[in-house]
């Protein structure tokens, strides 16, 4: 089964099992666009008589961000930078299109912002598959990997779940994909501007409150 079988599958059988799974799958390391899984199923669901709420189509798309996240932060914890790097530059990595360089990008992202990274990084396209394995590496409390990662994916799901619900009274199933890809790259990148501003805010406010207590 090829990508486009795949899709044209997801389509004809979206419920809240399959949202699940697909996003556990786009968020762990093997390639797969959340843009195919989420508008999608907020489509369906703002059709009349659909079986499918708004709600549990959220909840069933973080919960299976969640999961694949996971697996990341496990295989970065137990197994170590060494192998996971050693892994990203295998053969079985290159098919998951990952690479060292790739690993490592992610990782300087996540030193240069810390904790909060895994939240901001859900919403990057080129960290927030890999922004787990960092988190893993750096032995990130699980309870706070975890209050981090439903946040960032959840607000990544809200976009999605917006468009795709937006969308359904201007565009034709059939060009939906297309539409979605244009507009989540661009809506993305505003909540990236407006992520980027509160960690620069509480970032000086840190720096402010050190400041005054070194003063007292």
């Amino acid at each position: 089964m090829d990508f486009a079988q795949l899709i044209e599958w997801y389509l004809e059988n979206i419920n809240y099992w399959t949202i699940a799974i697909l996003m556990a799958i786009e968020s762990s390391f093997i390639p797969f666009p959340s843009e195919v899984v989420v508008p999608p199923a907020a489509y369906k669901a703002a059709e009349a008589g659909s079986d499918l709420n708004l709600v549990m189509v959220f909840v069933s798309a973080t919960i299976g961000a969640l999961i694949g996240a996971l697996v990341n932060y496990a295989l970065a914890y137990y197994l170590g930078r060494p192998i996971i790097y050693k892994l990203a530059e295998s053969r079985f990595g290159h098919a998951m299109l990952l690479s060292a360089d790739k690993v490592r990008h992610a990782e300087e992202y996540f030193n240069r912002h810390g904790a909060v990274s895994t939240i901001i990084g859900r919403l990057v396209p080129a960290v927030r598959q890999l922004i787990s394995l960092p988190a893993g590496l750096a032995k990130m409390p699980m309870g706070k990997f975890i209050l981090y990662t439903c946040i960032g994916a959840g607000a990544w799901n809200l976009i999605l779940l917006f468009l795709g619900w937006w969308l359904h009274s201007i565009v034709p199933q059939d060009e939906l994909i297309e539409t979605v890809n244009k507009y989540s790259h661009e809506i993305g990148l505003v909540f990236i501007g407006v992520a980027v501003c509160i960690v620069a805010y509480l970032a000086y406010q840190s720096f402010k409150k050190k400041k005054d207590s070194k003063k007292a």
